[in-house]
């Protein structure tokens, strides 16, 4: 009897020696982590406080498990934006980057149609320039965001040019603002400047498009990333990432990692809400894919605004040629205006326009500012199509990341055990293999998550409203890529095609030649300050009247 006494006094001294473990390893890896806890303990004390961790005997008081669940939510916050640094930044740097060189393009066009207008036509384009700013303003206007219908601007362009320069070649009559209304309805009949109009219209509205629409999409995914990596947690979401990170200290074995389906289950629990916006994530980068191909095709603004005083000056020379033609239709349908009093003003039309076109080569190279601005700006827009280039294959990699970002953040050797072995890591309860399967993507999918409880019924409201903000974006880019501006479409039938955009394919035509290719084309002067003591051409009587009224026409082009 007596040794039987002995014997269980052994075993149950032996017992309290095997569950009373040393907590010294512990303390060490909390002094590592930065905590600083006055009262750990030593040696392992009863868990029955514990309300996460497994209770038992423990490493941890009610204190060290309240800071673990703190940590623990600042260890997936800092994860979180560690592992969606590389989408916001991408997004925030290009964003900055397109914005920037489209406003530079539209600065230096609008200086260097300036310049060249201050050389060409002098004081007359300096007393009208405020024209050309309004005109630059609104385009400005438009691409920062502005209600400004593009087809409709330019067709008021057009408009006001066919009126100001049929004012200047029927000078002897007076022309009341009446009548004016009376031809703008014939513009569409006379085609007075050819073809230009119709294909330039078709070639800026595309143009500014695509580049408003691609800065804007690259906004909106900017802000979507910068909201939605920052990650409301839950109380079950902290409790699982508190039991999965911490509780192995308490049970001393600090140095043990999570298994890495144990860890998938946490991280899809936490994160179920996220995947969800993968789907319309998705789509939203294919949508400005699409787009950043317009950006480097036949239609990109750069292609588009460098010619475009080239393009004018056609469209104004077909005016030229046929201004009798449409005199005499004008008068026809609106009848013959008034005569104008005999009296002349003192000042002459060589007065109101002393310089003179000139046939201009489009291999000449400017060599003023305007030239160098715009050398320039071509080889900002070269470094440009190398970042389409780059945009375009960091897209495709963000493709799925919200779905696959449980899957980043378990990573090895910075939250999950490696691979050495299924049994050595920690399953959530002890060290061991962990054999619940993993759940799919969503939060619909979470409802018989082992580790997070998930309430599937109530979806996260901000993911939610950037779900919505992907799609207003996503269709507005897919109307983009087939250059329709979704601003000034029918909302009772968005695939119409109506509003400003051409509503052209891939085949719309990208040459600007007239209708009349015998007519040499007469353009402003690109090489240099005019010399008032030249020589006036043949037809003084007629061509700088015609001249004269190219150049105020020009001017309300831009109205």
């Amino acid at each position: 009897m007596l040794r039987l006494e002995t014997i269980l006094c052994t075993f149950s001294v032996l017992s309290v020696a095997v569950r009373a473990r040393n907590c010294s390893e512990v303390r060490e890896a909390c002094i590592e982590k930065g905590f600083s806890f006055s009262n750990a303990p030593r040696q392992e004390i009863t868990g029955d406080h514990l309300r996460v961790c497994p209770q038992g005997n423990t490493c941890c008081t009610p204190e060290m498990e309240d800071k673990f669940g703190q940590q623990s939510k600042q260890d997936f916050d800092n994860l979180a934006d560690e592992m969606s640094h590389l989408l916001r930044s991408t997004f925030v740097s290009r964003h900055k980057r397109f914005d920037e060189f489209f406003l530079e393009l539209l600065e230096n066009t609008e200086r260097s149609l300036n310049d060249m207008f201050v050389r060409t036509y002098g004081k007359p384009y300096m007393q009208n320039s405020e024209v050309f700013e309004n005109l630059f303003a609104e385009l400005k206007r438009y691409y920062t965001g502005g209600n400004v219908n593009l087809e409709e601007m330019l067709n008021d362009f057009w408009s006001r040019l066919l009126e100001r320069m049929f004012m200047l070649l029927n000078s002897q009559y007076v022309i009341t603002e009446d009548y004016l209304e009376c031809i703008s309805k014939y513009t569409d009949q006379l085609k007075p400047f050819g073809d230009v109009p119709r294909k330039l219209k078709a070639q800026v509205t595309r143009a500014f498009i695509a580049a408003r629409t691609f800065v804007q999409g690259l906004s909106v995914g900017r802000e979507v990333a910068q909201r939605v990596s920052k990650i409301s947690s839950t109380p079950s979401c902290i409790r699982a990432l508190t039991k999965m990170l911490y509780c192995p200290f308490c049970q001393a074995i600090p140095s043990v990692k999570p298994c890495k389906n144990y860890c998938l289950n946490v991280m899809k629990g936490c994160l179920a809400n996220q995947a969800d916006l993968d789907s319309e994530w998705n789509q939203y980068i294919d949508a400005l894919l699409l787009v950043a191909q317009r950006l480097e095709g036949p239609f990109n603004i750069e292609s588009v605004m460098e010619p475009i005083d080239v393009k004018i000056s056609e469209a104004i020379m077909n005016m030229q040629d046929n201004s009798v033609q449409v005199s005499y239709r004008v008068f026809q349908g609106c009848g013959q205006p008034k005569p104008a009093e005999i009296i002349r003003s003192a000042r002459g039309v060589s007065d109101v326009f002393n310089a003179r076109f000139r046939p201009y080569s489009p291999e000449e190279r400017p060599t003023t500012a305007a030239g160098t601005s715009l050398d320039r700006l071509r080889i900002v827009w070269n470094a440009m199509q190398h970042s389409v280039i780059d945009i375009k294959e960091k897209l495709k990699l963000f493709k799925k990341f919200w779905s696959t970002l449980p899957e980043a953040m378990c990573v090895e050797d910075r939250v999950i055990a490696n691979n050495a072995s299924d049994d050595e890591c920690w399953n959530g309860h002890t060290k061991g293999r962990y054999f619940p399967e993993v759940q799919k993507d969503g939060l619909t999918n979470q409802v018989n998550n082992p580790e997070v409880s998930v309430d599937i019924t109530r979806p996260d409201t901000l993911i939610r409203q950037q779900i919505m903000a992907l799609r207003v974006m996503t269709n507005k880019l897919k109307n983009a890529y087939n250059g329709n501006d979704i601003y000034f479409q029918d909302t009772s039938d968005e695939g119409s095609g109506s509003g400003s955009g051409s509503g052209c394919t891939d085949v719309c035509p990208t040459s600007m030649s007239t209708t009349t290719p015998e007519t040499p084309v007469v353009k402003a002067d690109r090489s240099g300050p005019m010399d008032n003591s030249a020589p006036p051409c043949g037809h003084t009587a007629v061509l700088p009247t015609l001249l004269s009224l190219s150049v105020l026409a020009l001017h309300l082009v831009w109205r």
